[in-house]
């Protein structure tokens, strides 16, 4: 997977840089990229960092030298969507081309190479019309993109699926080991994860669902959809700040599920969670370190999660909470009405 004389041979993720050739293995699949769609914590640290033809060039560059998309600060990619060209004899992925479908993995192990130079792409979207081709591996998952849904709704949805199918994994095993509905709180609860772990958890039979947001705009969207009980107004990463307001609210949470994509979130999502709760961090931006030894520091007897993005079933369930609540579909097509105009 390595490119480069003298390195030893390592997995995708690791790996300074992927052979990003259009030639595949017999268990590979070639996809022409369509759009990719850059995770939440690596666009914001660019977004912050660069800006217009700027913006573009980083991006370009970083695939260039890693033949991948890996924010070489956060670590993290995102996803694509495209179209099935190529399908190695022995591929185990089910897909044949002229399929069209959305990568469940990131790209930050995903062979990519951009041949547009992304010259559609204005910088002010997370969303990047592209061309050019990405190799799906044996062990990659893609799914059938919908032919119900908007193909960069779908896109949206999938990028993370992992977070609802998480959260409710995690709601019913604590309602099975506690024998009641645990109160739920989410940090970014406007968001594309927050929106759908709160249906989650509404669904998987959760108690009370309280939703953190940062500015009033996203706190009066939220108030209109019902997805959540209380919506407090507040900074995540001041832990004063946030548990003050909590308690105010509801209290502290058996299960809360961190959405955001800023660094600091750490600290306060163990204070607003209960002894023997459990936390998910599913953000890029989390830092694991500071999370296990603030646990530490603060006494906190909390189980804390790393949301991996993966959870078999993952990409059906999340589909259909979009499907069937029309409060999350809203804020959904919400996100794309801008790209319209």
């Amino acid at each position: 997977m390595i490119v480069g004389a003298g390195e030893r041979p390592t997995l995708p993720q690791a790996a300074r840089r992927l052979d990003d050739r259009p030639e595949i293995w017999p268990d590979e699949v070639r996809v022409s990229v369509e759009t990719l769609n850059l995770d939440a914590a690596s666009y914001r640290q660019l977004r912050e960092s660069y800006a217009g033809s700027a913006l573009r060039q980083a991006v370009l560059d970083i695939v260039g030298e890693r033949g991948k998309m890996q924010n070489p600060v956060t670590g993290s990619g995102g996803m694509l969507i495209g179209t099935v060209d190529e399908v190695g004899p022995q591929s185990p992925l089910g897909l044949r081309p002229g399929d069209r479908v959305a990568t469940l993995v990131s790209l930050s192990l995903t062979p990519l190479r951009i041949t547009d130079g992304l010259a559609r792409w204005d910088g002010e979207d997370e969303r990047v019309p592209a061309q050019g081709h990405a190799i799906l591996f044996g062990r990659s998952i893609a799914a059938t993109l919908p032919d119900d849904l908007d193909p960069e709704l779908a896109l949206m949805v999938m990028d993370v699926c992992g977070a609802p199918a998480l959260v409710d994994r995690v709601v019913r095993e604590h309602r099975a080991r506690a024998g009641e509905p645990p109160a739920v709180l989410v940090l970014g609860g406007a968001g594309k994860s927050g929106s759908l772990s709160l249906a989650a958890a509404r669904r998987a039979g959760a108690g009370h669902l309280t939703a953190v947001v940062p500015v009033q705009a996203e706190a009066d969207l939220l108030r209109g959809t019902g997805l959540a009980d209380d919506v407090v107004l507040a900074d995540a990463r001041d832990p004063l700040g946030l548990l003050e307001a909590v308690e105010a609210a509801h209290g502290p949470a058996d299960v809360t599920v961190v959405c955001v994509d800023v660094p600091g979130c750490e600290h306060p999502s163990i204070l607003v969670t209960r002894d023997g709760g459990t936390i998910i961090y599913f953000s890029m931006a989390t830092s694991f370190s500071a999370a296990a030894l603030g646990a530490e520091g603060l006494a906190a007897d909390v189980r804390m999660l790393v949301g991996n993005g993966y959870t078999p079933g993952h990409a059906a369930l999340a589909l259909d909470l979009l499907r069937s609540d029309a409060s999350v579909r809203a804020l959904f097509e919400g996100r794309l009405a801008p790209r319209a105009d």
